[in-house]
């Protein structure tokens, strides 16, 4: 590799900063998601039930339809969970795999040392 090759140290300090930013973002993104007791819920409910039909969220959720609704656009804009349309319902699923990161830096900030939860 030549000098011209070679990244300067600006590139590399941009790099470096831009990094643990782009993470923060995303962090931040799901926190934002997960920021209200009824999202919350629908999470709970969807880890416990591994997949639940939009209408059964809507009665456990209690609250109106339109407003499960902007719930779960919410939580499926920030890849919490997933819906697949069987007929005229959505079926929704938890995407557990997206929290991974919020989880890793939980542990860090909680003194605890992150460990991958893949082999």
């Amino acid at each position: 590799m030549n000098e011209e090759d070679m990244p300067d140290a600006r590139t590399q300090e941009l790099h470096t900063l831009s990094a643990p930013s782009l993470g923060n973002e995303k962090l931040a993104t799901l926190a934002k998601a997960l920021g209200h007791p009824a999202r919350l819920g629908v999470i709970r409910m969807l880890h416990e039930r591994q997949t639940c039909i939009g209408c059964d969220i809507v009665d456990e959720i209690g609250l109106a339809q339109s407003t499960t609704s902007e719930h779960l656009r919410i939580l499926r804009t920030a890849g919490i969970i997933a819906g697949e349309v069987e007929g005229p319902r959505v079926c929704y699923s938890l995407s557990a795999e997206t929290l991974e990161p919020l989880r890793c830096f939980l542990r860090e900030i909680a003194g605890q040392p992150a460990e991958s939860t893949k082999s």
